[in-house]
């Protein structure tokens, strides 16, 4: 059966101009204007096109210069084969229902999920306002995308609905961004806010975004070197199921650090609540240890291998390393087509950063980490939200009637 890369190669030496060049072929791009130059001299041969740069694989425009040395020499080609892309259909009118609804769910959600929550043990000073409304009020004020003094007519009626005991002040509600004591509970309310989905994902990828800290400066401009000058962000990690877009575990880091080293936590606290059957991330995360580490959860890693790697590894003692470079190697088609899946991570960033802003207001590091893990929670709810209406789910977040979560300060 041809590859897809293969095909695709045959469709462009039948329907573009290919040109010989000594050793080098010019390939013209099927999208763009460009022009590639193939190696065929060369073995394995080489492309100048992006995909072969950054794979470092046998791409289309190096089987089109193929056939088309073939066809100079005489032989017959065979017919490019029909390709048909893949549809992603939506059903609308679900859909519509969801996007109409959305608010008024999310603020039920949000009670139900703060529900779980227990105060930390006061022994004496003057009595705190309720940690479950302080998180609502929060998660809420996110949400919402406003100030804090425009958020104070929604919080009115969040209160009048009985979502909160107590109405905070908008100067509360601030104060409590860098609350340090805060952050705990809103990496277990991702956690817990994912539950619902936990039938419907068992596959999942890992991957990382940067989100500003100021006003002029983006993410995407420091990452591709076109910033002048750089200003402070975070980095936030996620596991995200590949289905939904759930976000399952979460980690915060700052700006220089490695996403490696936050593999293994997002994999613990994620197979501690799911059912892992695949995990793909990308070739930063490669290595013995996060290999090991998905496999020993029950799952099978599609991380690609660098350029450097060997089929050898001096830590592997069980042959899993040898094992999955040979997949990599020799069944690529297969091995991407699964890899790919990865790009559900780039979806769940650009839902987060499009509907909550891709830049942080808070001032302090605490309060950055806290409104950061606020836009994940309010995520996974929307995402809540979309299933109830297309999957039909019946969302629970706390098991038990008596079952909350408490750090005590």
């Amino acid at each position: 059966m041809m590859q897809i890369r293969q095909a695709r190669g045959l469709q462009i030496a039948h329907t573009t101009e290919i040109t010989r060049l000594e050793n080098l072929w010019i390939v013209p791009s099927q999208s763009t204007a460009k022009k590639y130059a193939v190696d065929l001299g060369t073995e394995p041969p080489t492309c100048t096109c992006p995909v072969y740069k950054k794979n470092d694989r046998v791409c289309k425009h190096i089987f089109a210069a193929q056939f088309a040395r073939e066809r100079e020499n005489g032989a017959e080609i065979p017919e490019a084969p029909k390709i048909e892309k893949k549809k992603y259909t939506q059903d609308w009118p679900r859909y519509n229902r969801a996007q109409v609804h959305e608010k008024a769910k999310f603020q039920l959600l949000l009670a139900e999920l703060c529900k779980g929550i227990d105060d930390p043990i006061q022994d004496y000073g003057r009595p705190r306002t309720p940690l479950a409304d302080v998180i609502y009020a929060a998660a809420f004020k996110v949400y919402s995308t406003v100030s804090t003094r425009r958020f104070c007519t929604d919080l009115q009626e969040a209160h009048a609905k009985g979502y909160l005991s107590k109405l905070p002040s908008y100067n509360s509600v601030l104060d409590y961004f860098g609350y340090e004591a805060l952050t705990p509970y809103l990496k277990q309310l991702v956690e817990v806010s994912s539950l619902p989905l936990k039938g419907m994902e068992s596959d999942f990828a890992v991957d990382s975004s940067g989100f500003s800290t100021c006003h002029y400066k983006r993410w995407f401009d420091v990452k591709y070197g076109n910033a002048e000058d750089w200003h402070d962000w975070l980095k936030l990690h996620v596991m995200v199921g590949v289905r939904t877009h759930i976000v399952t575990s979460v980690e915060i880091s700052d700006r220089d650090e490695h996403d490696y080293a936050y593999f293994e936590p997002l994999v613990k606290q994620t197979a501690q609540n799911f059912k892992m059957r695949e995990m793909s991330a990308d070739k930063a995360y490669c290595g013995i240890s996060n290999l090991r580490l998905v496999v020993d959860n029950g799952a099978q890693p599609f991380i690609p291998f660098k350029r450097c790697a060997n089929e050898k590894h001096w830590k592997d003692k069980t042959g899993l390393w040898t094992r999955l470079f040979h997949f990599f190697k020799y069944h690529e088609e297969e091995f991407y087509e699964h890899y790919h899946k990865r790009s559900n991570n780039e979806t769940a960033f650009s839902m987060i950063k499009s509907k909550f802003g891709e830049k942080l207001r808070s001032k302090t590091r605490t309060a950055q980490a806290n409104e950061l893990l606020l836009k994940v929670v309010c995520h996974n709810l929307c995402v809540i939200v979309q299933s109830i209406f297309e999957l039909g789910i019946e969302p629970v977040f706390w098991q038990e009637s008596n079952e909350t979560f408490r750090v005590d300060s």
